[in-house]
């Protein structure tokens, strides 16, 4: 009999449940860590901070919104605290992810605080290790993202799911963890060739970002309480549309947020030379309106670092009116999302959770 009362879990408290979740996981850990040797310990202190102190939990939420879609409270057919910690393996994806996202953009701050390479980093210089201490800050924080990855298997895989329920999990897991790798490769060749394709910085949205933060994790919760394939196809397809509108407001705050507010400095994406979509539609309109203007985003994406020069970088992509342009289109793609909902039959009360959620993950505030 689970010990959690499924009607206090709303989507207020999920956050919450999913932080001791992951809490308790970690605790269990600690000895078999501590066997290998004091300074692994030491390592993986960085990991736990990241993992726990920070974050949003939108994967695990959106992972409860599937479950709970497809009827699993109702249908009572798997404990609580398995399918919530299914769900808070997924925090362990993410912890990977950015980890290693901020080792390839040279990120300095993550959440308003240092990024764990960075952290690490000055750990080394001020005990006057021997070695490069960049080169160990990097070092020790891959391993840290690695275990990560091998955690957030544990986690499912150990979470008390049915085999039953493990087994019609597999799919979105597996497509969940390739996607999002092989986005974060795109992602990163489309830096390197200057790639100005709209097309292909809208793979990069779909891959990196929206198929592992909002359609997977809804697949996922969903097979994990037994979904029929069209509830499925009719999360999925609400989650690609919510999902890719969630990374063009990204977008949009990487390079006019608040850095108060994303935690991250201002114009970063300037500053590291990102293939979004915006940037893309900002070249195509200024290639036709104003080829001056084109020719000095080319120049100076990617390559300015002073303050002044990535706000009048900024201010050049505003007045192509690519923001306005990508701003349509989160309020497309979030009017299509929605409307996947009504296509399908499942209770008033989740439709609202996932209306709710959209409008969290889509109106972020820059």
């Amino acid at each position: 009999m689970s010990t959690l009362d499924a009607h206090d879990l709303d989507l207020n408290r999920i956050p919450t449940v999913v932080h001791d979740r992951l809490s308790k996981f970690l605790d269990s850990k600690e000895g078999d860590i501590a066997a290998i040797g004091t300074p692994v310990s030491e390592a993986v202190a960085y990991l736990r901070a990241f993992v726990l102190n920070g974050g949003k939990r939108i994967r695990p939420l959106y992972t409860w919104a599937g479950f709970v879609a497809a009827g699993g409270l109702e249908n009572n057919t798997e404990k609580l605290e398995a399918v919530l910690d299914a769900a808070a393996s997924l925090e362990f994806i993410q912890a990977c992810a950015l980890i290693h996202d901020d080792i390839i953009d040279s990120s300095d701050t993550r959440r308003g605080a240092p990024t764990v390479h960075r952290a690490v980093e000055s750990y080394h210089r001020e005990n006057n290790l021997e070695g490069n201490s960049a080169h160990f800050g990097e070092s020790v924080s891959i391993l840290a993202g690695d275990m990560a990855l091998v955690w957030a298997e544990d986690m499912l895989q150990d979470s008390g799911l049915s085999t039953e329920a493990l087994a019609r999990s597999r799919a979105a897991w597996r497509g969940m963890r390739t996607e999002v790798i092989g986005g974060q490769l795109l992602d990163i060749y489309l830096e390197a060739q200057a790639n100005e394709s709209v097309e292909l910085a809208n793979s990069v949205n779909r891959f990196k970002t929206a198929a592992y933060t909002i359609e997977r994790p809804l697949h996922l919760g969903a097979s994990i309480a037994g979904a029929s394939p069209e509830l499925i196809s009719a999360l999925r397809n609400y989650g690609h549309d919510i999902g890719i509108a969630f990374q063009l407001r990204d977008d949009l705050l990487g390079v006019f947020g608040d850095p108060a507010i994303t935690g991250k400095p201002a114009g970063d994406d300037i500053r590291e030379g990102k293939r979004t979509v915006l940037l893309a539609k900002a070249l195509e309109k200024a290639d036709k309106e104003s080829p001056v203007a084109a020719a000095e985003i080319r120049a100076g994406i990617g390559q300015v670092s002073e303050p002044a020069d990535i706000a009048q970088l900024a201010q050049l992509i505003r007045d192509t009116g690519a923001e306005a342009e990508v701003e349509n289109l989160i309020t497309d793609l979030t009017t299509s999302g929605l409307a996947h909902l009504e296509a399908v039959s499942m209770p008033a009360e989740v439709k609202e959770l996932l209306r709710s959620l959209a409008i969290r993950s889509t109106e972020r505030r820059m």
